[in-house]
């Protein structure tokens, strides 16, 4: 089993920053991609950003120069770095752990409020 706790969310104004945690505790697989997710309300959850074991790297083109994800592998810790933040970007962020075969993991999820 594993486990995902989420923090770092919270009320900001438009313009600033704010960084999200998710840390991964239990049985974690050598290979796999961990993510941020986010859902507004009423839409469709959507990928934010995700980072594989070995580098890979992906940022949706909506925060691509505003919010940078990294991880500590050894910590099984990902990071989500929001910057120039937007009143669109208001949703729950969802930390996503994919381990391909050996399950596909999900956070609680962490308010993130832009508003002035």
């Amino acid at each position: 089993q594993v486990q995902l706790v989420e923090s770092g969310g919270g009320l900001v104004q438009p313009g600033g920053s704010l960084r999200l945690s998710c840390t991964a505790s239990g049985n974690i697989a050598g290979g796999n991609i961990m993510a941020w997710y986010r859902q507004a309300p009423g839409k469709q959850r959507e990928l934010v950003a995700a980072k594989s074991n070995d580098g890979l790297t992906n940022h949706v083109p909506a925060v691509r120069g505003r919010f940078t994800i990294s991880r500590d592998n050894a910590k099984n810790t990902v990071y989500l770095q929001m910057n120039n933040l937007k009143p669109e970007d208001t949703a729950v962020y969802y930390c996503n752990l994919n381990q391909f075969s050996k399950g596909d993991y999900w956070g609680q999820g962490t308010q993130v409020t832009v508003s002035s």
